[in-house]
């Protein structure tokens, strides 16, 4: 991960409207549950460590945002950072950083973890765990087609 100003000095890159703009509540990023800042912050990471191309990034969210409304016309479940983490996936994934394979075996693993999970012990404090339950609520009006 980046040092203290990686996610800060990170946020110019992100969209203030149209179908790639996050969450805000008066101007704040708003997160509904703790993995999807995570997943907020590994995308900036990844992208301050040069690992990935921020144009890259934003063009497979606004892809995955176009497929899920397309697939979704009443736009009942939407969730923006469910689609920024598929983002995130494809773009490691097509770029060769995990495979595929890897990512499903990790978010299955993740996924089987009670809700308030601990630690397993094999190192993996604070990383992106995704429950799901909670976040389902929000919706994303401003700037969507």
């Amino acid at each position: 991960m980046t040092g203290g100003g990686g996610h800060a000095d990170a946020t110019y890159l992100l969209d203030s409207s149209g179908p790639a703009a996050p969450p805000r509540d008066n101007g704040e990023l708003l997160f509904a549950a703790p993995w999807e800042s995570r997943a907020f912050g590994v995308v900036l990471a990844l992208h301050d460590a040069g690992r990935i191309g921020w144009e890259d990034f934003r063009q497979a969210l606004i892809a995955e945002i176009g497929e899920w409304e397309a697939a979704h016309p009443s736009g009942d479940g939407w969730s923006y950072y469910e689609c920024w983490l598929r983002s995130l996936e494809r773009v490691v994934s097509g770029q060769g950083l995990a495979g595929a394979d890897d990512l499903r075996a990790r978010a299955a693993l993740l996924a089987a973890r009670p809700a308030g999970h601990g630690h397993d012990g094999a190192g993996h404090h604070g990383q992106h765990g995704h429950d799901k339950a909670g976040h389902h609520g929000h919706s994303h009006a401003a700037g969507r087609h």
